[in-house]
């Protein structure tokens, strides 16, 4: 009866064994697999790899990026002990020196927080990513910024959604940000958030990264163009092209200060400080030498200011700058 309950017993702590091992073991896309391990040392997972059901009884060949491996693993079916962050890309061949057959790069990734060495930290606000749009178009663009020991980190993999629609992604030619387009989205009131996923790696490391986020929140208009002065006093501009139209129902309202000169238009010393929602001021002030600055925000939504435009006003002389 001890025997027999014995027997059980390791019976449910081997079925309980494999399900954490299965657990930890993830297939993110084609020929790559994830493994999530505990941020702490001696972590050791083994990981079951597969050539392909055409090379069953073919004398199959494994070498761990690119290098044969000691001893030799052969077969078509192997499997191979993960420590720590020792992962990589496991090739098989035909033999030893022969055709390349197959691939599965395994990654390692850290858990329970995810624990990220990769992305610079921007802000509680913005986290690690860093999105915005000209419009309500359903195109936005996201950056991101790479610690200086991780700037040979790649994106290897985008997940962009709102709701059940997927969101169409592609990376930046220097690989420091995202272009994506929402093509349900134009005009269409937000009842659903944008779910945001980029899985960056550095070596054998994974990281996700993750951001959620209304289009409204992150719709910055683009500096405000055609500033310039009429009457010695009265600044005038236009609305940017990119923005939306009718301008009756896609209305912005502008901030407009007058600093000393000299001065950047974020300098909290100010001449004069002041929001309206028509495309011209008169200023009145008793300074000949000033900075004019205005700037732009959607009237209902409220999300980010645009960048300043400004002018520089040196007594009769005025220069509206394009920065």
């Amino acid at each position: 009866m001890k025997s027999l309950l014995l027997l059980v017993l390791c019976a449910g702590l081997c079925f309980a064994s494999s399900d954490i091992h299965q657990h930890n073991i993830q297939t993110l896309m084609d020929n790559v697999v994830v493994v999530r391990v505990p941020y702490a040392h001696g972590s050791m997972v083994e990981v079951p790899l597969t050539c392909g059901d055409t090379y069953e009884h073919k004398d199959v060949f494994w070498k761990k990026n690119g290098e044969e491996l000691t001893p030799a693993l052969q077969g078509n079916q192997i499997t191979v002990l993960v420590k720590e962050m020792k992962a990589g890309n496991y090739s098989c061949h035909l033999s030893s020196s022969g055709e390349h057959l197959n691939y599965t790069l395994i990654l390692v990734q850290l858990e329970p927080d995810n624990r990220t060495v990769i992305l610079e930290w921007n802000s509680p606000e913005e986290g690690h990513i860093h999105c915005s749009a000209m419009n309500y178009k359903g195109s936005f663009h996201c950056t991101w910024k790479k610690t200086q020991h991780r700037s040979h980190a790649a994106v290897l993999l985008i997940k962009a959604s709102r709701y059940l629609d997927e969101i169409s992604c592609v990376v930046d030619a220097d690989g420091s940000g995202i272009q994506c387009q929402d093509v349900n989205c134009p005009y269409k009131e937000e009842n659903n958030p944008i779910h945001l996923t980029i899985y960056m790696h550095s070596s054998s490391r994974l990281e996700a990264y993750t951001k959620s986020f209304y289009l409204r929140e992150i719709v910055r208009p683009e500096k405000l163009p055609n500033l310039q002065i009429s009457n010695g006093q009265v600044f005038s501009w236009a609305y940017p092209d990119t923005w939306e139209k009718p301008r009756t129902f896609f209305s912005l309202h502008f901030h407009v200060k007058v600093v000393h000169n000299g001065q950047s238009c974020n300098s909290d010393k100010n001449i004069l400080d002041k929001f309206t929602e028509e495309t011209k001021y008169d200023v009145n002030v008793k300074s000949k030498k000033y900075v004019f600055c205005v700037r732009a925000q959607d009237k209902y939504a409220q999300g980010p200011w645009s960048q300043w435009s400004q002018c520089i006003v040196n007594k009769t002389e005025v220069n509206c700058q394009l920065l």
